[in-house]
C-alpha cells in the first residue's frame, strides 16, 4: 500500500523535472535538489521496507508526500505545480488514515483491508486522471513561459538598442551644447568686435583735434616769441589769446577721450548680474555712435542720417546697463546692415536713415528703433527670434544676435521685444522696459 505514496511521490517529482526543463533558470535552481529528492525517496522505501513495518513506512510516506505537496504550494518557483499537487490529496489521506487505523483498531483495519487498500488505488489512479488535465495547463503554460522568455528577450534586445540610441543622443546633445556654446561666444566676440571699432573710431576724433590744436599752438608760441622780440606786445597778446582758445580746445576734447576710456573702463570691470539705474538716452545715444562709427569704421564710404527724439524727464530705469547696451549695439547694427544693404541694391538714389526715440507709456519705457532698409520678409517673421537662424549670407551672422537680445529684454528685465516690418521698406524693433 505505501508502496503507491512512494511512487506518487517519485512520479510528481519527475513531472516537475519535466515541466521546469523549459524554463532555463528554474531548472539551473533546481534541477539538482530534485534529483536528491528522487535519490532520498528511493532510499527511505528501501530501508524503511527492510528495517521497518507496514505501519511505520505506510506512516512515514505519507508525511513525506504531505510535506512535498504543502512545499510546493508555499514556495514562489512551483506556483504552477498547485492544480497537480492537490491531486496528491486522497492518497495522502488513505494513506495516514490506513496508517493510523492499522496502529489503533488493528483487527478494523484487518477486516475491512481490502476497502482500505482499494481506497489507495482509487486514490492513486485519481492522480493519473488529473495528470491528464493537468498536462493541458502545463502545456498552456509552457507555451505562455516561453513566449514570455521570447518577449523577454525582445524586450532586452529593445532596451539595449534604445539605451544605445540614447547615449547616441545624449552625445549629439552635449556636441550640440558645446557647438551652441561656441558660436555664443563668436557672437558675443563679434559684438565687443562692432564695440571696440566704434569706440577705436569715436576716440579718434577728440585725439585728432588735441593733435591739431597742439601743432597750431606750437606754432603760434613760436610766431609769439618773434613778436616779443619785435616789442610789438598788442600782437603777442592776441596770438596769447588764439593760444588760450587753442588750449580750452584741447581741454575739451582730452575730457571727452577721458570719458570714452572710462566708459571702457567701467564696461570692463562691470558686474553683469548687477542692476543699477541708469539713463536710458544717454545709454541709447553713446550706442548708437558706438555702433555708426564701429560700420563707419569699415566702409568710410557709407552714410546714414541719424534721427533722435529722446523724450525729456525720462526715470532712470533699473537694468544691467550693459546688457542692454548690447541689445542696442545689436538692433543699431542690424539696422546700418539692412540699409547699407539696400543701399547697394538702389545705389545713390537711396538715403540710408535711422530713427532713435524713447518714450514713457504708463509703468514702462518704450524704445523704438526704426530704419528704412530692406524689412524682413513675412515668411520669416516667425522665426526672426529663434537661435540660429539668420538671414544674412553664411558667414556674416551667426544667429544668435536677436535670440540673445530677446533673452536679455524679456527674461534678464521681465520687459518685450516686438518687431513690425514690411519688406523692402522698413523695420521697427521695439524695446519694452519696466521702469519699476
Amino acid at each position: 500500500m505505501f508502496f503507491f505514496t512512494y511512487l506518487a511521490i517519485v512520479l510528481l517529482i519527475r513531472r516537475i523535472q519535466k515541466e521546469i526543463a523549459f524554463l532555463p533558470d528554474i531548472k539551473l535552481k533546481w534541477n539538482n535538489t530534485l534529483r536528491s529528492a528522487i535519490g532520498g525517496c528511493i532510499g527511505a522505501f528501501i530501508v524503511l521496507t527492510i528495517y521497518s513495518s507496514d505501519v511505520v513506512n505506510s506512516f512515514i510516506s505519507g508525511l513525506l508526500l504531505l510535506g512535498a505537496v504543502y512545499y510546493l504550494r508555499e514556495e514562489e518557483d512551483f506556483k504552477r505545480f498547485q492544480f497537480l499537487a492537490k491531486a496528491h490529496y486522497p492518497l495522502i489521506i488513505t494513506t495516514l488514515l490506513s496508517a493510523v487505523t492499522e496502529l489503533v483498531a488493528s483487527k478494523f483495519y484487518h477486516k475491512y483491508d481490502d476497502s482500505f487498500q482499494l481506497a489507495n488505488l482509487a486514490a492513486f489512479a485519481w492522480i493519473f486522471v488529473l495528470r491528464g488535465y493537468s498536462k493541458k495547463q502545463m502545456d498552456e503554460l509552457r507555451v505562455a513561459s516561453i513566449r514570455n522568455n521570447e518577449l523577454d528577450m525582445m524586450v532586452a534586445e529593445r532596451t539595449a538598442e534604445l539605451t544605445k540610441q540614447k547615449n547616441e543622443l545624449q552625445q549629439t546633445v552635449k556636441l550640440l551644447k558645446e557647438t551652441q556654446a561656441q558660436l555664443i561666444q563668436q557672437e558675443k566676440l563679434a559684438s565687443l568686435g562692432e564695440l571696440t571699432a566704434g569706440i577705436a573710431h569715436e576716440i579718434q576724433n577728440p585725439l585728432n583735434f588735441v593733435n591739431n590744436f597742439s601743432e597750431v599752438s606750437v606754432e603760434l608760441i613760436d610766431e609769439m616769441g618773434e613778436e616779443l622780440q619785435k616789442g610789438d606786445m598788442e600782437e603777442a597778446m592776441a596770438i596769447a589769446a588764439d593760444i588760450k582758445q587753442n588750449l580750452e580746445k584741447i581741454r575739451h576734447h582730452g575730457k571727452r577721450a577721458d570719458g570714452i576710456v572710462k566708459g571702457m573702463l567701467q564696461h570692463s570691470r562691470a558686474n553683469n548680474n548687477i542692476k543699477e539705474p541708469t539713463d536710458i538716452n544717454k545709454l541709447a545715444d553713446e550706442y548708437l555712435r558706438l555702433s555708426y562709427h564701429g560700420l563707419r569704421a569699415k566702409d568710410k564710404t557709407f552714410n546714414a542720417e541719424l534721427i533722435t527724439d529722446f523724450g525729456q524727464g525720462l526715470p532712470m530705469v533699473n537694468i544691467i546697463s550693459q546688457d542692454v547696451g548690447r541689445v542696442l549695439l545689436n538692433l543699431f547694427t542690424n539696422a546700418f546692415y539692412a540699409v547699407q544693404q539696400k543701399q547697394k541694391s538702389l545705389g545713390g538714389s537711396f538715403r540710408p536713415e535711422l530713427k532713435l526715440t524713447t518714450s514713457v507709456s504708463g509703468k514702462n519705457l518704450i524704445i523704438k528703433v526704426w530704419d528704412n532698409g530692406i524689412g524682413i520678409p513675412d515668411a520669416v517673421k516667425d522665426k526672426i527670434l529663434q537661435p540660429f537662424f539668420t538671414t544674412k549670407p553664411t558667414g556674416e551672422g551667426t544667429g544668435l544676435g536677436l535670440s540673445l537680445s530677446y533673452d536679455i529684454i524679456a527674461k534678464g528685465h521681465g520687459g518685450k521685444l516686438e518687431i513690425d516690418s514690411k519688406e523692402g521698406e522698413y523695420t521697427l524693433f521695439t524695446v519694452i522696459l519696466p521702469v519699476a
